[in-house]
C-alpha cells in the first residue's frame, strides 16, 4: 500500500502555527506534496523544514513570499528534480518531483508536486498561465512516455487551479468567465485526460458522477459552511497506477475554525 497526500498550505509557516504539524504527525501518508509554501527553507522552523521521519525537499520561488512547492517522503528518493526544463518557470516555485525506488517486485514511481498559476481572465496573468500549461504539457507527455517504456509509474499531485467539469465547483454558472473554469483551461484538461493520452484524474475515477468532493473553499462569506467549493487539487496518474487506486478522501476540516489552510488535504491510497 502506498498513500499519497497533496495539499495547498496557503503559507507553510502560517499553516504550521494553525495545525499542520499535528496533522503531519498523525497522517498515514507515505508521501506528502505541498503547494504555496511561500517561504525559503531557512525561514521554516526545523520541525517543518526537516521533520523527523521524513525526507523533505523544497523548491522556493525566486520571488520572495510567493508560490513554492515541497515534497515530504518517508522513503529516500533516488533522484530529486526542481522544475521541468522551463527557462521561464523553473525558478518560480511551481514544480518539484522525486523518483522513489521500486522494491524488486514493483516498479519505481515519480511523484510531482505542482502549483499551476492561478491566472486572471483577460489579463497577462492568464496569458502566462497558458504559457505554463503549454510547456508543462510537454513534461507530462515525457513522464507518461517514460512510465510506459520502463514499466514504472508517474503521479503529478497538486493545485492545478482548474475545475474540469461543472461537478467540480458549486457555483459553475457564475464562474464561466472566471480563470479556473474558462473553456480553454477545461479543454486542456479534457485533452490530457483523453484515454489515448493516458492520464487519469484519480479522485474523479473513484467518485464518479457526484458533485465535488471539493478541496478549496474561499475564506470569504459562508463558502466553507455551505460547501460552496472548487475541486482543483488533483492526483493525475499514469494508467497502471490509476488502476491501483483503492480509496480517495478529501480531509475536510470539521469546522471553519479548525482549518489550517483554505484547501483540504486530498489523500489517495494505492495498492501496488
Amino acid at each position: 500500500m502506498l498513500t499519497v497526500t497533496t495539499v495547498n498550505v496557503n503559507g507553510l509557516r502560517a499553516a504550521a502555527r494553525k495545525g499542520f504539524l499535528p496533522w503531519l504527525a498523525e497522517t498515514a501518508a507515505d508521501v506528502v506534496c505541498l503547494q504555496e509554501v511561500r517561504a525559503e527553507p531557512d525561514q521554516l522552523p526545523d520541525d517543518v523544514r526537516d521533520p523527523d521521519g521524513w525526507h523533505a525537499y523544497h523548491a522556493p520561488a525566486a520571488a520572495k513570499g510567493r508560490a513554492g512547492v515541497s515534497v515530504y517522503s518517508r522513503t529516500a528518493p533516488v533522484a530529486v528534480r526542481v522544475g521541468f526544463g522551463s527557462a521561464e518557470y523553473d525558478a518560480s516555485g511551481r514544480y518539484i518531483e522525486v523518483d522513489l525506488p521500486g522494491d524488486g517486485t514493483t516498479a519505481g514511481l515519480t511523484v510531482g508536486s505542482l502549483y499551476l498559476p492561478t491566472g486572471e481572465a483577460e489579463t497577462e496573468r492568464q496569458t502566462a498561465k497558458y504559457r505554463f500549461m503549454a510547456e508543462f504539457r510537454g513534461h507530462l507527455d515525457a513522464l507518461h512516455e517514460r512510465a510506459a517504456r520502463t514499466g514504472g509509474h508517474a503521479l503529478v499531485c497538486g493545485d492545478w487551479n482548474i475545475a474540469h467539469q461543472e461537478t467540480d465547483l458549486r457555483n459553475w454558472r457564475g464562474n464561466r468567465k472566471s480563470s479556473g473554469f474558462l473553456p480553454e483551461e477545461r479543454a486542456w484538461l479534457t485533452d490530457l485526460l483523453d484515454p489515448a493520452t493516458g492520464w487519469t484524474d484519480v479522485v474523479r475515477s473513484l467518485h464518479p458522477g457526484v458533485e465535488g468532493p471539493y478541496s478549496w473553499w474561499s475564506y470569504r462569506g459562508k463558502a466553507f459552511d455551505n460547501d460552496a467549493g472548487w475541486r482543483i487539487d488533483y492526483h493525475m496518474a499514469t494508467p497502471k497506477l490509476a488502476s491501483a487506486a483503492t480509496a480517495a478522501t478529501v480531509e475536510r476540516a470539521p469546522t471553519y475554525a479548525a482549518r489550517w489552510s483554505d484547501h483540504a488535504p486530498v489523500t489517495v491510497a494505492y495498492t501496488l
